[in-house]
């Protein structure tokens, strides 16, 4: 029940216990709404009294009431919760589902260790591309979600038996920097190339059930030259960082679709490592393929970076003056 008046706001919460989650250790779930609203919550028993501008007042209160929704469902309040609220159309809020996106309720993904909702509608497009589609890319800035939401799909999949194992694959292009030799065994050369797809997993599956995966080979993580002369059938295939495979490798790497398998790929344009002169198959691919109607191709911007607002703000920075003559 709320009340409003000329100054502020009041919206009660009949849970108490609940209304301390909501607020936050030291209110900080309050104090990110008031910093991004540019209004003021006060506590009062089980109320909150809200004062600032009417449509500030308004905004606030319906991203508490979403976010005192989710705790009534048994969910957490986290700062990426409370991020999600203000990017994502009111209408998202929902019941508890697995997949009941198709029917228009909330897109989430189960793993083993966490709930993963997309942030932006962007991102919730995405998701249910990657399970209405056999094969589905994914474009755009770094930091937009694109591999840890492909990945958080690939580790559900698996997890319903809709596959039988999780290929994870990125071109081992350095940086813009030469590393030089590096020591160990062919494992120990190639695993930094991988480690963000490692990072990925580690946050959707306990740690020794993700090794015992990774050494009985039902998830595999390998450099994309690794692809070639393979038939991946009943697997979730993520082709990372595709922004640096080269025609060639594209071609062979999306022909290795096999019965009963999903393949993503994920790149950004514009951080092309490859050699000068040499053409990005991420680019021939979408340039040949947009016309194919079971393909599908998902695009974010800088709108959509869920890292630390800085991030966007760089991304913006950098775009401009690409586009400056």
């Amino acid at each position: 029940m709320t009340t409003d008046t000329l100054s502020e706001a009041l919206v009660e919460f009949p849970d108490n216990r609940l209304l301390i989650d909501l607020c936050g250790e030291y209110d900080r779930n309050l104090t990110e709404i008031e910093t991004r609203l540019g209004v003021q919550i006060l506590r009062r028993g089980n109320l909150l009294a809200i004062h600032g501008e009417p449509e500030a007042q308004s905004e606030a209160r319906d991203v508490l009431m979403a976010l005192y929704q989710r705790l009534e469902q048994g969910r957490s309040v986290s700062p990426g919760d409370i991020d999600r609220e203000f990017r994502m159309a009111p209408d998202d809020v929902g019941p508890d589902a697995q997949i009941e996106m198709f029917e228009g309720g909330p897109v989430e993904i189960k793993t083993r260790k966490k709930l993963v909702e997309p942030r932006t509608e962007a991102q919730k497009a995405y998701v249910r591309s990657l399970f209405e589609h056999e094969l589905a890319f994914g474009i755009g800035p770094a930091g937009t979600g694109k591999t840890y939401l492909a990945v958080a799909v690939g580790v559900n999949m698996f997890i319903t038996g809709q596959v039988d194992k999780i290929i994870l694959s990125r071109p081992a292009v350095e940086a813009g920097e030469k590393l030089g030799y590096l020591p160990g065994d062919m494992k120990d050369k190639v695993d930094p190339y991988m480690q963000p797809l490692y990072d990925a997993l580690n946050d959707f599956l306990p740690g020794k059930q993700l090794a015992k995966m990774i050494e009985e080979k039902v998830i595999e993580i390998a450099p994309l030259a690794f692809m070639r002369g393979r038939t991946l059938s009943n697997a979730f295939v993520v082709l990372d960082e595709a922004q640096n495979a080269t025609s060639m490798q594209m071609k062979m790497f999306l022909t290795r679709l096999g019965e009963g398998s999903r393949m993503v790929i994920t790149g950004d344009r514009t951080q092309i490592d490859l050699p000068r002169g040499v053409a990005s198959g991420l680019a021939d691919a979408e340039r040949l393929l947009k016309t194919i109607p079971k393909i599908s191709f998902n695009y974010f911007t800088s709108k959509d970076v869920v890292r630390h607002p800085l991030v966007a703000a760089i991304i913006e920075a950098y775009e401009k003056d690409a586009e400056t003559p």
